[in-house]
């Protein structure tokens, strides 16, 4: 392959990473960084099985067979979770999308891309909260500590807006709408999308409690909301710390004798807030909108299911009790799930 071809492989590489997502468009630095392994991923395949050193790779490379060879080699060799396949798929398309903007003769290669058929993925239950355990979580952090009501703040807030953990953390105080007409925070979601979430009034009560002992000084800086301190500055808190703090109050339920999931993580609560709502009839387009999910096929692909409990209720309210044993029975119940 000729030096100005692969070349131009390169360049466009690097300005699709470095101006298509970035400036563009302004995805975030962690979708940046996943696109960008799902890329090397691909040239690594390149050279260590198809024996195509990295000096001559070029669009050439990109074929249709080439890629499902890839797709078979990430599965059969790599052992790889679906989901993570059809990423390093998704990265493909991408890119070679915007290569094809850029070189019309590129088009048929990147329909030929859009052919290959995903893997598929299993579906698997929804990690959620039942009622009393998230009631139990709530008051888990019930200590005097500072850290504790923090955290206490943090585990309302995470229920309330159903936020992601990178959306909570970074929320400024600023972005508190407590005195609105509907108060209401504002959310930097993903693809660095605004939404506004109203917020409860018990939480807004929770909220200007916080703010007094927390933000005393200026309750509309722009200082992070959730934060710790070192070395006399506040700083924004990790990830790892919110992680951190939900394993440990589920630990603290279950020596208190109150059932938790035997694994669990922030997003449940976004989950369980979503599934609450959804119990309670709230329609999809309304979650969906609460959740920032850009397709309703998100939302719906995650919510739009009758758990047992919703199926047993429905039932036992269109077909009153008759002597008949009831369909909330489980048994009863197992076996409608089964052809």
């Amino acid at each position: 392959m000729s030096k100005k071809a692969t070349a131009q492989f390169w360049d466009t590489a690097h300005r699709y990473l470095g101006h298509q997502l970035k400036v563009i468009r302004q995805v975030s630095s962690h979708t940046i960084d996943s696109y960008r392994d799902c890329l090397n991923s691909f040239i690594d395949y390149l050279e260590r099985v198809e024996n195509i050193s990295r000096k001559k790779i070029s669009f050439h490379n990109f074929g249709k067979e080439t890629i499902k060879r890839y797709q078979t080699w990430m599965i059969t060799e790599q052992g790889l979770a679906p989901k993570t396949c059809n990423l390093r798929l998704t990265a493909i398309r991408s890119f070679l999308e915007y290569a094809a903007q850029e070189y019309l003769w590129l088009m048929p290669v990147y329909t030929d891309a859009c052919t290959i058929a995903g893997v598929k993925t299993p579906n698997h239950a929804i990690e959620y909260f039942e009622p009393d355990e998230m009631t139990a979580l709530l008051a888990a952090p019930s200590g005097t500590s500072r850290t504790d009501r923090r955290n206490q703040m943090m585990l309302i807030f995470l229920y309330d807006t159903a936020a992601r953990v990178a959306e909570a953390r970074q929320v400024k105080v600023s972005d508190l709408h407590l005195d609105a007409g509907v108060p209401y925070v504002t959310l930097l979601g993903k693809g660095r999308k605004y939404r506004n979430i109203p917020l409860m009034e018990k939480t807004v009560l929770h909220l200007k409690r916080y703010l007094k002992d927390f933000h005393r000084s200026d309750p509309k800086t722009d200082l992070p909301l959730f934060y710790a301190k070192a070395h006399g500055l506040l700083h924004e808190l990790s990830s790892d710390t919110f992680e951190k703090m939900i394993k440990r109050y589920a630990e603290q339920c279950r020596e208190g004798g109150y059932p938790m999931p035997d694994r669990v993580h922030c997003h449940m609560i976004r989950k369980t807030r979503a599934m609450d709502l959804y119990r309670e009839g709230v329609p999809l387009p309304h979650i969906q909108q609460l959740l920032g999910h850009e397709n309703i096929s998100t939302t719906s692909g995650f919510y739009a299911f009758a758990t047992l409990d919703v199926l047993a209720k429905a039932m036992e309210a269109v077909n009153p009790d008759n002597g008949v044993k009831s369909w909330s029975d489980p048994d009863i119940l197992e076996r409608l799930y089964r052809l």
